[in-house]
């Protein structure tokens, strides 16, 4: 796995690992982390060697303004960046990362067929791109949230916009992460472009949806309805599993959950068939 950085959104640090397989017709599979995620959080390590022991090369990214920075890959060390994120954002940022895979290493792996890979928000990130862009051949979401503008609070918009900021508490860190009211506006501002159900409806590329049945921070419904509106996609049920298929940060590399293992296991092979 070679590390790289490039500019990201307002020219911040976009932070890159790439595993490239030494096949030079691989597919290449881009992973989009979610909401309070980072690259290298619990397995995402694990999970990317596994991806290139089976064929397919593999990069992941920290998005430019998730609040991990270049110095402190494993904790949220720049709440106020955090605060700044937005869908936007997020959606340069992806875009920025597959042109630079292309030109930096697209003799190395197989330009016609670039994959995303989503967990949370980021699965409904890559739903959105992958509408739009023709380089986009699978995407596979796992736990992925199918509505942003639900995720509101609308009894509490005038009281953010008032204030500026709310708070978020992560229960892992102990932190309160801050979301400015730029967020909101951001949201409000493109909303057409942001709408999931639409980006879904219109996709006609190969999809896998994967969600687990005990998932209490995005439900397996919303996961039903990505597959009821996404065309061509297959749904999988993933017995007994959390949002992050029984996974813990940190992860040492030993013993993966059963949950995991189906996850992983059933999308690498949706993307080499």
């Amino acid at each position: 796995m070679e590390v790289f950085q490039i500019e990201g959104h307002s020219s911040l640090a976009i932070d890159i690992d790439f595993s490239l397989c030494d096949d030079v017709k691989s597919p290449l599979v881009i992973f989009c982390h979610g909401f309070k995620g980072f690259k290298d959080w619990g397995p995402f390590n694990y999970i990317a060697s596994k991806f290139c022991e089976n064929g397919l090369s593999f990069l992941k990214f920290n998005f430019s303004h998730n609040g991990v920075s270049s110095d402190d890959l494993l904790n949220f060390s720049d709440l106020e960046i955090f605060g700044q994120n937005n869908f936007t954002k997020e959606l340069y940022d992806l875009d920025k990362v597959i042109d630079w895979a292309v030109s930096k290493f697209g003799a190395q792996f197989d330009t016609n067929n670039i994959y995303l890979l989503g967990h949370s928000r980021g699965g409904g990130i890559s739903l959105l791109h992958g509408s739009q862009d023709s380089r986009i051949k699978k995407i596979v979401s796992w736990a992925s949230v199918c509505d942003y503008k639900s995720r509101f609070d609308i009894d509490k918009i005038d009281l953010w916009k008032e204030r500026g900021v709310v708070y978020v508490f992560n229960s892992r860190t102990n932190q309160q992460m801050p979301l400015y009211y730029q967020f909101y506006l951001d949201f409000i501002n493109n909303e057409d472009k942001l709408c999931i159900s639409d980006a879904a409806l219109k996709l006609n590329i190969p999809c896998l949806v994967v969600h687990g049945d005990q998932d209490t921070t995005v439900k397996m419904d919303e996961g039903l309805k990505l597959h009821n509106w996404i065309s061509n996609s297959e749904f999988l049920k993933i017995k007994n599993s959390d949002h992050v298929f029984n996974s813990k940060h940190p992860f040492d590399g030993q013993n993966p959950s059963e949950q995991l293992l189906q996850a992983l296991n059933n999308s690498i092979l949706f993307f080499k068939k």
